[in-house]
């Protein structure tokens, strides 16, 4: 009951995401410089931020903004991570000396400093940000799913599919693959949170978007001169962020211990 209730708030945020368009009271680009920035009232719930503009709109409206993107990349970095890491757990031999050689690389580099130089030398493109970090998150779904599959690979059913004559390919997707489920839901689910905070981080420091996009990073960076006028120009897209990741990761551990007990 408990893992359908976080469920629930996530699919609640993702509701907001997916609606937010028609659900929004004012338009999220419209301005009223004469009113600025002001606190909550009955007109506008959250206030206004310096131009006048709705903040509960703004951050209705591009909730999508803020959570398609780290979606894209938790199903690129799961479906990359778990691809290599059945193949060198299983394989074995020069492939995985290779890959893993390769992956311990990639722990070596300032991640995030690579991150921003990458997509700032690509002109701050909102899709290099995402591939970039696809390529960046999936070292550590390498390692744990290799150490799976290989415990794995010698289990006895592994061992049936090989005397059957099965290919390497059928025996790691049909076989091992469903048994190492459990993980892999909640590497994605991880994913998704560790995408979100580094896509927000991005924007905040205003790498990835355009100036005046209303994204939640981007509208906390934004706002952060006027929090004497209206806190809740920066604080609501914090809190948002905070329990969208929050609710993803402890729904993660939910369905990792429901399918492994299964």
């Amino acid at each position: 009951m408990k893992g359908l209730a976080w469920g629930v708030m996530l699919a609640a945020v993702a509701l907001v995401a997916l609606l937010g368009p028609w659900l929004a009271p004012y338009d999220p680009a419209g301005q009223d410089v004469a009113l600025g920035a002001v606190g909550p009232s009955a007109t506008h719930l959250l206030g206004t931020d310096h131009l006048g503009r709705d903040v509960l709109s703004r951050v209705m409206v591009r909730a999508g903004t803020a959570l398609i993107g780290p979606v894209f990349i938790a199903v690129g970095t799961t479906a990359l991570g778990t691809t290599l890491g059945l193949l060198t757990g299983y394989r074995r031999g020069w492939v995985d000396a290779v890959l893993m050689r390769l992956n311990d690389l990639m722990f070596a580099l300032p991640g995030l400093l690579i991150l921003i130089v990458v997509v700032r030398v690509a002109g701050g493109s909102y899709l290099t940000a995402v591939v970039s970090l696809i390529v960046l998150g999936a070292p550590s779904g390498i390692r744990v799913i290799r150490s799976l599959a290989l415990t794995q690979r010698e289990l006895a059913y592994v061992d049936a599919a090989r005397t059957l004559r099965l290919s390497a390919r059928r025996i790691m997707f049909r076989h091992v693959l469903p048994n190492l489920a459990p993980t892999v839901t909640a590497n994605l689910l991880l994913n998704f949170v560790f995408a979100l905070i580094a896509m927000s981080g991005l924007s905040f420091l205003g790498v990835g978007l355009p100036p005046g996009t209303a994204d939640w990073g981007l509208m906390i960076e934004e706002n952060r001169t006027i929090l004497d006028l209206n806190p809740w120009a920066s604080l609501a897209p914090t809190l948002l962020i905070t329990i969208t990741a929050v609710v993803a990761t402890i729904l993660g551990d939910r369905v990792f211990e429901t399918l492994r007990c299964c």
